[in-house]
């Protein structure tokens, strides 16, 4: 469920949404730690403790409802998530956070829960990539949404770098997800090699049993699609002012460095999980100064 940071590293049990960094204004930091915290909340809720599926998805449509009521502007006095909503009513006020972005995330965690509840999974790249429009793609826009962004190119250069930081983690991360019956993959590209969701209970981890060469070959040619994507949304890191450009410039690169590492290991992320460490922020950095200018960065809106 969880992605590769948009702008700044947050804790790792919740990747999807910046915190508020210093490399932020200071005049939106507290939006964006309001953001943060209502999406982080959120994935406890789906994740954390021992609920049931059928109480986790009770509390997620019960935070909804909080979600709409904050919207609102209604008083918190009920809440059952003061810490949440308190923060997140004052900035959707001041900020004019738009609802439908943050009741997507929602969406898209009753979904993962359902499907892995329920043993579902992804017909083909473009229902995959719509779970990514609901899961990664509204932390990018919520953001762009703060700076006074809002052209197309610029928010479908934001949503191709984070569905792409989405697969990225999905690629990264099977020898996670699969024990915990959560499958990523989509359908058609496994059934050119062959593949149902049944083969992947005989890989490593979940089996004793060596990786068969086409599911290696399989993460090889989704991590070239999520590399497609994150170039194709790589020239966004011009259109941010200042230090936020910068800070995603070297998420764009941090998540290239995880495909870099998955190929590094002859693209078998069912039997080891490729991470980047403090050793690698030298050539990030490097990577990042190096990144061609293809737009004149904009000013951060007045507050």
């Amino acid at each position: 469920m969880s992605a590769t940071p948009h702008l700044a590293a947050p804790p790792a049990h919740y990747e999807n949404f910046p915190v508020a960094s210093w490399l932020c204004p200071p005049h939106l930091r507290p939006p964006i730690a309001a953001i943060y915290h209502f999406a982080r909340t959120a994935d406890d809720i789906a994740d954390e403790g021992d609920a049931s599926p059928d109480e986790r998805l009770a509390d997620l449509h019960a935070y909804r409802d909080e979600l709409a009521a904050a919207a609102r502007g209604a008083p918190l006095e009920s809440t059952r998530w003061p810490q949440v909503f308190g923060p997140l009513v004052h900035s959707i006020a001041e900020f004019a956070l738009p609802e439908a972005l943050l009741a997507d995330l929602l969406s898209a965690f009753m979904q993962d829960i359902e499907k892995t509840r329920d043993g579902g999974t992804y017909a083909d790249r473009t229902e995959l990539l719509d779970y990514c429009r609901r899961s990664a793609n509204p932390g990018g826009r919520l953001l762009l949404h703060l700076y006074g962004v809002n052209d197309a190119e610029a928010l479908a250069q934001s949503d191709a770098i984070c569905s792409a930081l989405q697969l990225i983690n999905f690629w990264q991360d099977p020898s996670v997800d699969l024990p915990r019956g959560r499958f990523y993959f989509p359908l058609t590209d496994c059934a050119r090699r062959g593949f149902t969701r049944e083969h992947f209970k005989v890989f490593p981890p979940l089996a004793p049993a060596p990786v068969p060469q086409e599911a290696i070959n399989l993460i090889a040619v989704v991590s070239a699609w999520a590399r497609e994507l994150m170039n194709e949304g790589a020239p966004l890191v011009h259109r941010l002012p200042g230090r936020a450009g910068w800070e995603l410039r070297l998420v764009v690169q941090g998540g290239l460095r995880i495909l870099d590492k998955i190929e590094g290991l002859g693209f078998d992320t069912f039997s080891q999980r490729p991470t980047i460490g403090k050793t690698d922020a030298p050539l990030l950095l490097w990577k990042a100064l190096r990144m061609r200018r293809q737009w004149r960065p904009m000013k951060a809106p007045p507050r």
